[in-house]
C-alpha cells in the first residue's frame, strides 16, 4: 500500500512542472472550436428546424482538420512576419490563430442560421481552418516543451492536453448549453470572441520552446532569401521531408500500417459524436439537461481518467492500452442504444455518459501518446498533424455522414449506435497483427 501511494505522489509531482499548465491551458484553448462550430452549432441547427442530413453534412466544416498535414509543414517552419521573432515560431502562429478564430465568431453571432445559413456555414469553415492550424502549433508546442528523455512528463502531458482539450469542449461547453435556454444561442455566440481573446492571454504567458539546430539552420536559410533562389530544396525541406523521414524511420511496411490503424481507430467514434447532440434533444433532454450529463459530468470524469489512462499507457504500454481502450469504445456505444430504447431517463443518461466519459478520456490519452510517441524531432508539428489528420478523417468525411445514416434506417437510434460499436473491429484486427511493430517503436522512444 505504501509503496502504490508512493508511486502515486510521484505521478503527482510531474503536473506541478509550469510546462505542464500551459499545455492544459491550451489544450482548452485546442478544445473551444470544437463547441462553437461543434456541439453548440449542431443544437442551434436542430432547434433551426435543420434536416438530420443537413446537420450530418455540416460537419464538413471541419475537413480542415483532415487536410492540415498539407499546410503542417509551413506552420512548422515558418516564422510569421512581424510576430514571429517577438513570440517565437510557435506563439505567433498559436496566437494569430485564436484572435482569428474570435474575429469569425462574430460572424456566426450576428446570423441566425434558418435566415442566413450560407454566412454561418462561411465563418464555420473560417473558424474550422484557423482552428485546424492552431493544433498544428499547439501540438508541435507540447511535442517540443517536453524533452523526450523526460518519459514520464511526455505521458502526462498527454494527459494534460487531453484534459484541456475536454474542459474547453465539455467543461466550458456546459455554460453554452445552459446560456442557450436562459438567453439564446446569438448571445452564447457573443460570449465565445470574449473567451478566446482570455485564451490569447494565455498564449501570452506561456514560455516559448527552445529551437533545435536543424529547425535553426532552416529558418535562417529563409529568413536570408535564398530560398527565393532555392526554391526546390525549400520546399523538399519543408513539404516531403518530414513525410519521407517518418517512413525511413519506421519502414514503408510499418508506416503504411500504422496510418491505416490511425484512420480506422475512431471511426464509431466520430459517427456518435457527430450526431450525438441531434440524438439527445430528438429523445427529449432539454439543453439544460444535455450541458450537465453531456457536458459537465463527461468533463470531470474526462479529467480524472486521463490521468489513470496515461499512467497505464507509461506502465504497460501503448499495445495493451489501445485494445482496452478500442474495446471500451465499442461497448460504451452500446449504452446509448439502450437509452434509444428506453427513452429520456436521466438515471440511464448519466450511466451512458459515465461509461462514455471513462472510455473517450482513456482512448483519447492513449492515442495522443501514441500519436506523439510516432513523431521525429525535427518535424514533430508536421507528423502530427499528418497521423492526427488521418484520425479526424473519419470523423469529418465518414461522420459526417451519420445523418443520412440514421435518416436511412428510418429514425433507428438503436441500430445506428449498434453499427457504430461494431465500426471498431478493423482496427482492433489490425493493432493486433502490427503489436510488435509498435512494441518495438515504443522500445527504442523510450531508449532515446
Amino acid at each position: 500500500m505504501a509503496e502504490i501511494a508512493t508511486k502515486a505522489s510521484k505521478f503527482v509531482h510531474y503536473f506541478k512542472d509550469k510546462r505542464l499548465l500551459t499545455i492544459f491551458l491550451l489544450g482548452v484553448s485546442q478544445g473551444v472550436p470544437w463547441i462553437i462550430i461543434g456541439s453548440s452549432m449542431n443544437a442551434w441547427l436542430q432547434e433551426s428546424g435543420l434536416s438530420r442530413t443537413s446537420i450530418g453534412l455540416f460537419g464538413l466544416v471541419f475537413a480542415a482538420y483532415s487536410i492540415n498535414f498539407l499546410w503542417s509543414p509551413l506552420v512548422d517552419r515558418i516564422w510569421l512576419p512581424f510576430v514571429g521573432n517577438k513570440f517565437g515560431r510557435r506563439r505567433s502562429w498559436i496566437l494569430m490563430m485564436q484572435l482569428t478564430i474570435a474575429l469569425a465568431c462574430l460572424g456566426i453571432a450576428l446570423a441566425v442560421p434558418h435566415g442566413h445559413l450560407y454566412w454561418v456555414a462561411l465563418s464555420a469553415v473560417v473558424i474550422g481552418f484557423c482552428a485546424a492550424t492552431h493544433d498544428i502549433a499547439v501540438d508541435g508546442y507540447r511535442i517540443d516543451i517536453i524533452d523526450r528523455t523526460e518519459t514520464n512528463k511526455v505521458s502526462a502531458a498527454s494527459a494534460m492536453i487531453t484534459s484541456g482539450w475536454w474542459t474547453g469542449y465539455a467543461g466550458l461547453g456546459s455554460l453554452a448549453f445552459f446560456g442557450a435556454d436562459a438567453f439564446g444561442w446569438n448571445t452564447v455566440y457573443l460570449l465565445f470572441p470574449i473567451l478566446m481573446i482570455i485564451l490569447a492571454g494565455i498564449t501570452l504567458w506561456a514560455k516559448e520552446p527552445e529551437e533545435n539546430a536543424e529547425v535553426e539552420a532552416i529558418h535562417h536559410f529563409v529568413a536570408s532569401g535564398h530560398f527565393i533562389k532555392d526554391s526546390v530544396k525549400w520546399l523538399q525541406q519543408t513539404m516531403i521531408r518530414p513525410i519521407a523521414e517518418f517512413f525511413q524511420r519506421n519502414s514503408l511496411r510499418v508506416g503504411l500500417n500504422l496510418l491505416l490503424f490511425i484512420f480506422l481507430f475512431k471511426i464509431g467514434e466520430a459517427y456518435l459524436g457527430r450526431m450525438s447532440i441531434v440524438f439527445y434533444k430528438e429523445i427529449g433532454f432539454s439543453n439544460t439537461d444535455i450541458g450537465f450529463y453531456s457536458k459537465i459530468m463527461t468533463w470531470l470524469i474526462t479529467i480524472g481518467f486521463a490521468f489513470i489512462g496515461s499512467y497505464f499507457a507509461l506502465k504497460k504500454g501503448l499495445v495493451k492500452s489501445l485494445l482496452i481502450a478500442g474495446i471500451a469504445m465499442s461497448a460504451s456505444n452500446l449504452m446509448f442504444s439502450w437509452i434509444a430504447l428506453a427513452g429520456p431517463d436521466k438515471t440511464l443518461f448519466a450511466a451512458a455518459v459515465i461509461v462514455d466519459g471513462i472510455t473517450q478520456a482513456w482512448s483519447t490519452v492513449v492515442f495522443v501518446s501514441f500519436l506523439s510517441m510516432l513523431t521525429g524531432k525535427a518535424f514533430s508539428a508536421s507528423q502530427y498533424a499528418l497521423m492526427a489528420s488521418l484520425g479526424t478523417l473519419g470523423r469529418t468525411l465518414i461522420g459526417s455522414s451519420g445523418g443520412a445514416l440514421v435518416d436511412w434506417l428510418a429514425g433507428n437510434w438503436a441500430f445506428f449506435f449498434l453499427l457504430t460499436a461494431l465500426m471498431v473491429i478493423p482496427s482492433l484486427v489490425l493493432l493486433w497483427w502490427i503489436r510488435d511493430d509498435i512494441s518495438q517503436i515504443e522500445r527504442k522512444h523510450k531508449e532515446q
